[in-house]
């Protein structure tokens, strides 16, 4: 069983990570997770955070000589900000003050995490709630990626839409997907990243934020993970739930998604061929690659749709928390949108769900035995 547990603040010393069950003798490369890392960083309409940081991780536990030990890895990736946050954020002084939140931001976990632990001081919500979060899950998404590549399983991402400007592209393919790497807002069609620039620059502008969706296409995923016979255990489910535990993921969709609602069933389910060189195949993917909770051999395909930041330049009207009284919400520093970021993410996200299904099936003490279990399978 592979599980992930992370902690940390945004303003913190570092953010933490530790992962239990990888196999042992797996060789763990530190630059192809810090080039992950700067994937994640990068985007079109950042915040200035990301002329302060420079993502890398450093591990404390679980790795000797670049190869895991089988016991739990643990890693961490340092905030270099906290350096102009110490006196507000360090574990164990009394906090300066001068960074308090008390005027909660619509859309946030501010007031409901707030009203949850009764903070007076919702800063000690959003440092935990902040987005920063995620460089430590794409740190283990981006093991979890070196784990399933020795068994052919890749993944690629790229956006889809910002704001009111959509891909109009349709029929490409996996290998198409490539193009977003080089692209200011990961879209894989030149004059559409150029629209959705200018509608970046118009809500920055406007002091507003911007929302979009993403798509996440894996490939290689063997037929057989996951399960029908249990609820918890769909790997759909499951991957939705990691994808909607990204900060400001507001839906999700597999394969056809919720176009599937208004489709004929003739005209919809994928329908099943079988020859000597590829077993059964489909000449379509609107499943997305999972029929039952179990994938079916084809591509995993997911979407995702972002929410607008909450963080506003020109905020929105709120209560004061302490007085009770009327008017706007708090302003921290903040990303016009982070889209491309979040793709990324998902991408890394959805890696880690994958790598716990393949274990469950494939998984051993050695990663030599889980190669030959895999070899014995195909």
């Amino acid at each position: 069983m592979l599980r992930m547990l992370t902690a940390g603040e945004s303003h913190g010393p570092a953010l933490v990570g530790i992962l239990e069950g990888l196999p042992a003798n797996f060789p763990v490369n530190a630059a192809k997770i810090n080039e992950d890392l700067k994937r994640r960083h990068k985007g079109f309409g950042r915040g200035g955070r990301q002329s302060i940081e420079n993502d890398e991780i450093e591990f404390l536990a679980g790795l000797r000589g670049g190869l895991t030990l089988g016991s739990p890895v643990a890693f961490l990736v340092k905030n270099r900000d906290y350096a102009n946050w110490q006196e507000y954020m360090d574990p164990e002084k009394e906090p300066a003050s001068g960074r308090e939140i008390t005027k909660p931001r619509p859309g946030h976990a501010d007031l409901s995490g707030g009203l949850k632990y009764g903070f007076g001081d919702l800063r000690n919500v959003t440092e935990r709630s902040s987005a920063r979060e995620t460089a430590v899950r794409a740190a283990a998404g981006s093991i979890c990626s070196q784990l399933l590549s020795f068994f052919k399983i890749e993944a690629k991402s790229h956006v889809l839409s910002i704001g009111k400007v959509s891909l109009s592209e349709k029929g490409y393919t996996f290998q198409d997907l490539a193009r977003a790497e080089t692209s200011p807002v990961s879209c894989i069609d030149e004059s559409t990243g150029q629209k959705m620039m200018r509608e970046i620059r118009k809500a920055e502008d406007a002091g507003d934020s911007l929302g979009g969706s993403f798509e996440v296409i894996i490939r290689g995923v063997p037929a057989g993970l996951g399960s029908y016979a249990h609820w918890d255990r769909k790997l759909d489910a499951r991957l939705a739930y990691a994808l909607m535990s990204i900060q400001g993921i507001k839906g999700v969709e597999v394969g056809a998604g919720f176009s599937a609602a208004a489709a004929l069933g003739s005209a919809y389910h994928d329908e099943i061929f079988h020859s000597k060189d590829k077993g059964f195949y489909r000449k379509s993917n609107r499943a997305g690659g999972i029929e039952g909770g179990v994938s079916n051999g084809e591509d995993l395909v997911l979407r995702a749709a972002m929410k607008p930041i909450p963080t506003l330049r020109k905020p929105l009207a709120t209560v004061d928390i302490k007085t009770k009284k009327a008017g706007r919400a708090a302003v921290e520093r903040a990303d016009t949108t982070a889209v491309p970021a979040a793709a990324v993410v998902g991408e890394l996200v959805a890696l880690t769900v994958l790598a716990e299904a393949f274990l469950e099936v494939y998984g051993a003490d050695t990663l030599e035995e889980m190669k030959k279990r895999w070899a014995g399978s195909r």
